[in-house]
């Protein structure tokens, strides 16, 4: 009872509305599905079966099985895995590099022009394309997608770091520590870097949603992970030539991906209301 009076006693900017509570919980059951995916799913997703081919749902296959006979659930849950890998994995890195990047380039002015060009031109290109290309130098793998869906994202963490390094650097605070003789790294570390965490947050949730849904298109487009490793790309990408006979297999798979890539952007937009204290909602 108390723990339930404490959570009510929240300030009004740190209370989760019913939208982004409905995400959150519908994210964390697609999260813990696919990490317990090995424990529950009823058959191996490579395993075919050539008498099993396009069969509806049934008791035996909860969601039919595709055209080679596999069983669709299985597959959804078990490429639930990889995708979320990618998504993860893409935010976290565009966040640190981008990070790193965006501190150097909002405090040394010096360094700020050429990086600054370097990152306008690597915007310049289309994030897809650039992902298609690197892709098809690196080859079709997990990490290969994550390298190549990481390096569009990274200009745009840089600006957006570059910018807040920019206002806080004048702040007393930091001519303060300038003026001790504190070293660089650390001011980049305790005084500045502190202050992008609540942009970052933020930025890394709707990169990881972001991340997921290219994942999916690289795969659809043939550009993506191996047609081997099961993903939710990989399965509409396989499943389109036998939309008509069969639509079940995009469609159940696309709902997920859908509803996971709302949940996130959800909590992302709940996220910045609760950070940024001029965006919070006032009460009416």
């Amino acid at each position: 009872m108390q723990t339930v009076l404490g959570m009510l006693s929240l300030p009004r900017q740190w209370r989760l509305g019913a939208g982004p509570m409905v995400a959150a919980v519908v994210l964390f059951l697609i999260v813990l599905s696919a990490l317990l995916a090995p424990l529950y799913v009823p058959y191996d997703p490579m395993q075919m079966g050539s008498l099993n081919r396009l069969q509806p749902a049934s008791a035996e296959h909860l969601l039919g099985t595709d055209q080679y006979g596999r069983d669709l659930f299985s597959r959804i849950m078990t490429g639930g895995r990889v995708s979320l890998l990618i998504g993860v994995g893409a935010a976290l890195f565009s966040v640190v590099v981008g990070m790193m990047i965006g501190l150097v380039s909002g405090f040394f002015r010096a360094a700020d022009a050429v990086i600054m060009r370097i990152m306008d031109s690597l915007m310049a290109i289309p994030a897809i394309l650039l992902a298609i290309a690197l892709v098809a130098l690196s080859g079709p793998s997990v990490w290969s997608v994550i390298v190549a869906i990481t390096i569009p994202e990274v200009p745009r963490v840089v600006r957006l770091v570059r910018s807040v390094v920019l206002g806080a650097r004048e702040e007393p605070y930091v001519e303060a520590a300038i003026a001790l003789g504190s070293s660089m790294p650390k001011i980049l570390w305790q005084h500045l870097m502190p202050n992008t965490v609540p942009a970052m947050i933020v930025q890394g949730t709707y990169i990881c949603a972001s991340a997921i849904l290219t994942e999916a298109i690289l795969s659809f487009l043939g550009a993506g992970v191996s047609t081997d490793i099961p993903t939710w790309g990989n399965i509409m990408a396989e499943g389109r030539t036998y939309f008509q006979v069969k639509p079940g297999l995009i469609f159940w798979t696309g709902a997920i991906l859908s509803l996971c890539i709302l949940s996130i952007n959800l909590l992302g937009d709940a996220a910045r209301d609760m950070l940024d204290p001029r965006l919070k909602k006032r009460e009416a």
